[in-house]
C-alpha cells in the first residue's frame, strides 16, 4: 500500500501557472508604482512629497541667493571705470559709469603687484595641499583604530574644539607660543639662550599659517572620513582577517579603497580652491610680516579695492579669480573621472 506522499502527486504545484518556454517570467511591479511605467515621478508629485524638506532649505537657499547668486551681478563693474560718487546710490552708480571694456583687466595683467600675490596664493596651495590634506586622512585612521568607545568620543572632542575658534583667537595663540614674548622664547631667555619671534619672519610664515590651519581644521575635516569609515562593511575586515591581513594590509586594502571616493571629491573641491588660501587669517599678520610674504590675491582684491576704493580693478582681479577657480574645478573633476571617481558630479 502506498502513501499519499510517494504515490500522489502534488496537484497545486502542477497547476500552478509557468511562464512560456523561452520566455523569461515577468517581474513582479514595485509596491506604488503602475506596471509599464519608466518610474519617473512627475514634478508636482515631487513638490509635494519633499515640500516638508524644502520649506526646511528654503532659508538656506535664501543666504545664498542674497549673499553670493546677486552679488555677481556686480561683476560688471569690471568692465567699467565705476565711480560710486557718481549718483546718491551704488546701484544707479553703476549704470552712470563710463564703459571702458578690457582696460581694467590690461591693468590687472601688467600689474607686478598682482603676480606677486598670484605666486604667494600659489606656493600656499602647494604647502597646505601637500602639507595639511593628508592628515585629516591619518586622524581619522588613529581615531577609527581607536577600540573604546569613551576614548574615542574625547579624542573627537578634543580635534573638533579648535574649530569653532575665530581666527583672531588662532592668532593669538600662536603668537603667546611662538612669538617675541611667547612661552617658548621667554623660557630660552630664562635658561640663557637667544630668544626668537617666529610671529614675524617672513621666512617661515609660509610653513607658520599652514601649520596654523592644521591646528584648526584638520580636526573637522576629520568627520567626512569618519562617516566614510562608519559606512565600511565589517565583514571585509573579518574575511581579510581571515586570510591572514595584518592590520597594516586590512587598512591598505580595505580601509584607503573605502576612503578612495571621498579623497577625490575633497582633492576636487579643494583644487578649485587652491587661490582661496584663508582671507581673515593672512589678512590679521599682513602688517606683521610685510605685504612681501602674506599678500594673496584675496587682500590683494581687498586692499585695491576698499582700502584704495579702486573697485573696477579689484572686480577685474576678483573675476579672473574665478575664472581660473572655475577652470581648475573642471579640470580636477575631469582628471577623478579618468581615474575611475566621480568627483564633484558624474560623466
Amino acid at each position: 500500500m502506498t502513501t499519499p506522499d510517494t504515490a500522489t502527486p502534488d496537484r497545486t504545484a502542477a497547476s500552478a501557472p509557468r511562464p512560456p518556454t523561452g520566455k523569461p517570467a515577468t517581474a513582479p511591479s514595485r509596491p506604488g508604482r503602475p506596471a509599464g511605467t519608466s518610474g519617473k515621478v512627475p514634478l508636482g508629485r515631487r513638490f509635494r512629497r519633499d515640500r516638508a524638506l524644502l520649506l526646511m532649505s528654503a532659508p538656506a537657499l535664501l543666504l545664498v541667493l542674497v549673499f553670493h547668486y546677486i552679488p555677481i551681478l556686480g561683476n560688471v563693474v569690471a568692465f567699467q571705470d565705476y565711480d560710486p560718487y557718481l549718483s546718491t546710490n551704488g546701484v544707479t552708480a553703476v549704470l552712470e559709469s563710463p564703459w571702458v571694456g578690457f582696460d581694467q583687466f590690461e591693468r590687472v595683467f601688467s600689474d607686478p603687484d598682482f603676480w606677486h600675490a598670484v605666486e604667494n596664493t600659489l606656493v600656499l596651495f602647494l604647502l597646505q595641499l601637500v602639507l595639511f590634506f593628508p592628515v585629516p586622512i591619518a586622524l581619522a585612521l588613529l581615531v577609527n583604530s581607536v577600540l573604546r568607545p569613551r576614548v574615542r568620543a574625547v579624542v573627537q572632542s578634543v580635534l573638533y574644539l579648535p574649530h569653532f575658534f575665530s581666527w583672531v583667537l588662532v592668532v593669538t595663540v600662536f603668537q603667546q607660543i611662538l612669538g617675541g614674548a611667547g612661552i617658548i622664547a621667554q623660557t630660552l631667555r630664562r635658561h640663557g639662550y637667544e630668544g626668537f619671534d617666529l610671529m614675524t619672519d617672513p621666512g617661515i610664515f609660509r610653513f607658520l599659517v599652514t601649520a596654523e590651519g592644521i591646528w584648526k581644521d584638520a580636526g573637522w575635516g576629520v568627520i567626512v572620513f569618519l562617516a566614510a569609515l562608519a559606512a565600511v562593511n565589517q565583514e571585509l575586515y573579518e574575511a581579510a582577517a581571515m586570510d591572514g591581513a595584518s592590520r597594516w594590509r586590512r587598512m591598505w586594502h580595505v580601509t584607503l579603497p573605502a576612503l578612495r571616493p571621498i579623497i577625490a571629491l575633497l582633492l576636487v573641491l579643494r583644487v578649485g580652491d587652491a587661490l582661496t588660501v584663508g582671507f581673515e587669517q593672512l589678512l590679521l599678520q599682513r602688517d606683521a610680516v610685510g605685504p612681501g610674504a602674506a599678500e594673496v590675491l584675496d587682500t590683494f582684491v581687498w586692499w585695491t579695492g576698499l582700502r584704495s576704493q579702486d573697485f573696477s580693478y579689484a572686480a577685474a582681479a576678483g573675476l579672473i579669480k574665478g575664472v581660473v577657480g572655475l577652470v581648475l574645478v573642471l579640470s580636477a573633476n575631469k582628471a577623478a573621472h579618468l581615474m575611475g571617481e566621480q568627483g564633484v558630479y558624474r560623466k
